[in-house]
């Protein structure tokens, strides 16, 4: 099923997305439902609800509602950037975020639950922190102080704030290049891609803090320091519920923020999976295009994610706003939207066989153009039947 959302010629744009936005602040408040279930019903299986509601229903909404491919026209985009009602959607998700988050931290603490429970809790408080910083990635984006200052604050709550300096300034400058650690490579599981790319993170986020601190002739270990504003803050709102709720907390606030992150490292490992930016004569990657990222025109999930999943035209153009994102053609296209994406990356087989073929399709066989999993290089060559170019002798 493909949507469609045509204008006539001199009729002026109207966004038929507009209120679909609002699944934005809506869907993340399903955490509640599990709480709520489990109150109503007295059993702590119903903590799962928001689980397969994310993970189950929604890539079953995404399949049978289909892609939305429209575009707005580029003559709207100036008005639709500029209304601010599409702003006050992610300014009111912060604190809708942060309620959430403490919310379910104080059930978890309130609550004597068995070891699932528990393990649903944990999810659940994982979730919220996920939507925090895709509404990060979102606002972090963006060019005015009250954005960028709401995006270290939604980032705060799971302990995630150097992704503030780490995405704008390291993954965009380098992704789909083996530099990047936030870029999986084909033949890499997401188990040994989470490995690389988390402490990788942290190291370039400091490293970037630290060199941009050091040109403006300010100390590293100062409120100047974009990475420790946030981390002030998650020392700040964990030490609040250590007190509120007794130190034990501190038990379901790591593991729970380690899920949050988690979710991160799972979009950060399909949205270039295998995709490789060649170098240019004078030795440096080309420019970031839109057939650098793995796109996902999956209408329910790009609503309540700001359309991430367009993400061939933020990483493009990373300053345009969700609400004008736009679909091009024969771009790396996902089968499902992320929630499903995610589902098959933590299987790795199948992950594999839905994605290696249709990695190999888009950029064909020759490894020159894939970002190949060095510790599987050989063995994928075998297999897929790849050229190796970057071995084969040059011409004297």
């Amino acid at each position: 099923m493909q949507a469609a959302l045509a204008t006539q010629p001199n009729t002026p744009y109207r966004d038929r997305k507009r209120h679909a936005w609002l699944l934005s602040l809506l869907v993340p408040s399903t955490v509640l439902v599990g709480p709520a279930a489990m109150v109503w019903s007295g059993d702590a299986l119903a903590l799962w609800a928001p689980g397969l509601f994310f993970y189950g229903v929604v890539p079953a909404i995404d399949y049978f509602m289909g892609e939305d491919q429209s575009n707005p026209p580029e003559e709207a985009v100036p008005a639709l950037e500029a209304d601010r009602y599409y702003r006050w959607i992610t300014y009111l998700l912060a604190p809708v975020l942060w309620a959430a988050f403490i919310f379910s931290a104080w059930f978890a603490a309130s609550h004597d639950l068995p070891l699932h429970g528990w393990l649903a809790m944990v999810m659940i408080n994982g979730a919220v922190g996920g939507f925090c910083i895709n509404l990060g990635h979102e606002l972090g984006h963006k060019n005015t102080a009250l954005e960028k200052t709401l995006a270290k604050i939604v980032l705060a709550p799971s302990g995630y704030g150097h992704f503030f300096v780490e995405h704008n300034r390291g993954h965009h400058r380098d992704a789909a290049t083996p530099l990047d650690p936030a870029s999986s490579r084909m033949g890499e599981s997401i188990y040994r891609f989470v490995l690389r790319e988390m402490p990788g993170a942290w190291t370039r986020a400091w490293a970037l803090e630290r060199s941009r601190l050091a040109q403006a002739g300010l100390p590293l270990w100062s409120w100047h320091n974009h990475i420790l504003q946030p981390g002030v803050l998650t020392l700040g709102l964990w030490a609040a519920l250590m007190a509120w709720l007794g130190p034990q907390i501190i038990l379901f606030l790591v593991p729970a923020a380690l899920w949050s992150n988690f979710q991160l490292t799972s979009a950060n490992y399909v949205e270039h999976y295998g995709l490789l930016r060649q170098k240019t004569p004078q030795g440096r990657y080309e420019i970031c295009q839109p057939h650098h990222s793995w796109n996902s025109n999956h209408i329910f999930s790009n609503w309540i994610l700001f359309q991430l999943q367009r993400h061939s035209d933020h990483h493009a153009h990373p300053l345009r706003r969700y609400q004008s994102l736009r679909h091009f053609e024969d771009l790396p296209t996902l089968p499902s939207g992320y929630f499903g994406m995610f589902v098959l990356a933590y299987i790795p087989p199948l992950w594999y066989r839905a994605m290696d073929e249709r990695l190999l399709a888009q950029v064909g066989r020759d490894t020159a153009h894939i970002n190949l999993e060095p510790a599987r290089r050989a063995a994928l060559i075998a297999r897929y039947g790849l050229h190796d170019s970057a071995a084969a002798p040059t011409a004297g």
